[in-house]
């Protein structure tokens, strides 16, 4: 999508967490396992974020079931849109700095 911001490490990966439904400690395992470790969302973070990407309209909000507390995050294809600009966006970063660094890497 033209004009959308860059993301941020965390906001990438939660996105690319939700490319199957889960639900929000999923996405804190799945977040972390994707990063190496690298990154790690505290629970408030997360929600914080989940919010966001709601009201931005990537994500949505489904209740497993309705006598229970339990609820999963699914990717809209908005949100899968945005995923993939950010994916060829870095790429574009990788073969630039490739171009330049070349033997260097």
């Amino acid at each position: 999508m033209p004009g959308t911001p860059a993301l941020t490490e965390a906001t990438y990966y939660i996105l690319l967490s939700l490319y199957k439904p889960r639900h929000g400690y999923g996405i804190m395992q799945q977040t972390e396992e994707l990063s190496g470790g690298r990154v790690r969302l505290a629970a408030g973070t997360l929600y914080g974020a989940l919010n966001t990407l709601c009201d931005k309209g990537w994500i949505v909000l489904k209740t497993v079931d309705e006598d229970s507390r339990r609820k999963e995050y699914l990717l809209t294809d908005k949100g899968r849109e945005v995923l993939i600009n950010e994916v060829k966006r870095l790429k574009e970063l990788a073969r630039n700095g490739e171009k330049i660094l070349g033997e260097e890497l």
